[in-house]
């Protein structure tokens, strides 16, 4: 199924653009579920209609109430946040009872339970799980997402914490489970270790699985900013921290676009913001366009976009440009890219299919070093961060930070330099004479 995930920074009108896309597909003819995160009353505005919580005990792997029909096509719920970390504790719960009374401990009431930080991520990934599980009905998904740096975050979630339960119990420890079943007889309650073993199990599997709806080549982030000096700023630091975890952008929304103004109201003080506006745009076009990314532009409609017709007026002024064969072209505005990403291949190390962007060139005969090329547009290199350790390399662009496996070849050589041209990191590594292998 295809996947939208939409996202910017903050005020950027992610919710419109989502919505807009939404609708623009569906009307199209394809089957679309749009799905939002947002708690506040800016997706029921947007859209028209109400989207309701689930009702009490409602038993569902996916974390969202029955979706609610906005447009012929298209349907729409709200992620249920609270309910997914209640349902989430109460089974913890459930699962851990004889280590509660083996301690001695009374678990939480269900009226006890309110939600931590943190659980929104959870019940997102969840949800995208969910969506691709079994025979969706839908053609495509559009998730509104939260802003950029947290959206950035939640998709880095899963190979973080797959990579903390490796760590923290190896599989070579549970090579000894066989003698556990002996020992809970013995103790007379069940081992604690082993259900900690099986619950990493299993959170093993379902984060497995998510991360392989985001690295799918038909998942793609849409970007969304309302062109200016600081949200221009905001989107390249985005931009690096997408490229950093391996999402691919299929298109930059700029939204909420002032018309020219006429010429006899050049000195009027909305010049100033137009022209502002403006420059940001042609830098930001140009920064994306060179890349292969779609440029859509969405125009401000002098009001707050509320139900299906708004929505339908801004997906039908929608613009957009991308580079083709004879230069730049004209697209179809907003439903540009969603019958499939026609992009690069999968990026990132460790897919299937290693993408030539992040692939090592053999230079060992003219400059005697390996170079592993990390795309990373947008990153400049007062923002980056390398370490070498063990067999990782630990990359950080601003904010944001990534643990990579080193390839096989480059394990066994020294990290000699690095420098940041034409949008990439190029790591320079120099083979280990004591470890690599000698020509006879």
């Amino acid at each position: 199924m295809r996947t939208v995930l939409v996202t910017g920074p903050g005020g950027a009108g992610r919710t419109t653009a989502a919505a807009a896309t939404a609708l623009a597909a569906a009307r199209q003819g394809r089957r679309v579920l749009l799905l939002t995160s947002d708690r506040g009353p800016a997706p029921e505005a947007v859209l028209g209609v109400a989207l309701p919580a689930p009702p009490v005990g409602h038993e569902s792997p996916a974390p969202w109430a029955q979706p609610v029909d906005v447009a012929p096509g298209l349907e729409a719920a709200r992620i249920a946040v609270g309910e997914h970390f209640r349902d989430r504790a109460r089974e913890l719960q459930d699962r851990g009872a004889s280590l509660f009374d083996l301690l001695g401990a009374t678990p939480l009431d269900a009226e006890e339970l309110t939600e931590l930080p943190g659980a929104e991520p959870l019940a997102i990934l969840t949800a995208l799980r969910a969506a691709h599980t079994g025979d969706a009905p839908w053609d495509l998904l559009v998730v509104d997402m939260p802003p950029a740096p947290e959206t950035i975050r939640l998709l880095a979630l899963p190979e973080q914490l797959r990579r903390y339960l490796r760590r923290l119990l190896p599989p070579e420890r549970q090579a000894a489970r066989a003698l556990r079943p002996m020992l809970a007889q013995l103790a007379g309650v069940p081992m604690p270790a082993q259900r900690l073993y099986e619950t990493a199990e299993r959170w093993e599997a379902e984060l497995a699985a998510v991360q392989r709806v985001i690295e799918a080549r038909d998942t793609t982030v849409r970007l969304v900013v309302e062109p200016g000096p600081v949200a221009a700023e905001a989107v390249r630091v985005a931009r690096a921290g997408l490229a950093l975890q391996s999402c691919r952008i299929d298109t930059l929304v700029a939204n909420r676009l002032f018309p020219e103004l006429p010429e006899d109201t050049a000195g009027s003080w909305l010049a100033g913001p137009v022209a502002e506006q403006r420059t940001a745009l042609k830098a930001l076009r140009e920064e994306f366009l060179v890349d292969a990314a779609t440029v859509c532009e969405l125009p401000h409609l002098g009001r707050g976009p509320r139900g299906a017709e708004d929505l339908a007026e801004l997906a039908g002024r929608a613009r957009s440009t991308t580079i083709g064969g004879s230069g730049i072209v004209e697209g179809d505005g907003l439903t540009d890219e969603l019958d499939g990403w026609s992009g690069p291949g999968p990026d990132g190390p460790g897919g299937a299919e290693e993408s030539e962007a992040w692939s090592v060139e053999d230079r060992i005969a003219v400059d005697g070093v390996l170079v592993w090329r990390l795309p990373l547009p947008g990153a400049d290199r007062e923002g980056l961060d390398l370490v070498r350790r063990g067999d990782e390399l630990i990359v950080g662009v601003g904010p944001f930070r990534r643990v990579l496996p080193l390839p096989s070849a480059l394990r066994r050589c020294a990290v000699s330099g690095a420098a940041l041209r034409d949008g990439a990191l190029c790591v320079r590594f120099t083979p280990d004479p004591g470890l690599w292998p000698r020509s006879s």
